[in-house]
């Protein structure tokens, strides 16, 4: 086991592996069990989601499918790092980096559709 792991450390960029493997899980937990109701606890918890049960359905459904596939983004991500041939060190800058920016992307295009899909809505 300590040499898979070692071997994990050496060669591909670990950061971005496991938080890729979080985000995939948890894309697929959110779209399988979203939370039913409008909560502080789980699920996509922004103000402009949190107005109405609509908003909070959609929302849910949304950003499930964009954990996801960041998930496979960063997933992606740690093993062409080391292909490319970048230090460990850099590896997980980037792959912190890219994990920030995926979920700013995230929540910018979550929040685009929900007032694309809700123009009205206050």
């Amino acid at each position: 086991m300590a040499e898979i792991l070692n071997w994990l450390a050496d060669s591909v960029g670990i950061v971005s592996l496991l938080t890729g493997i979080i985000f995939m899980l948890v894309g697929i937990i959110m779209k399988k069990y979203p939370p039913k109701e409008i909560n502080d606890f789980y699920g996509y918890r922004m103000p402009s989601v949190m107005k109405s049960q609509e908003r909070w359905d959609f929302a849910q459904k949304f950003s499930a499918v964009k954990s996801f596939q960041l998930g496979v983004v960063l997933f992606a991500f740690s093993f062409l790092t080391p292909l490319i041939g970048i230090s460990q060190e850099l590896s997980c800058i980037l792959g912190v980096c890219v994990m920030i920016l995926g979920c700013a992307y995230m929540v910018f295009v979550t929040e685009k559709a929900i007032k694309k899909n809700f123009p009205n809505s206050k």
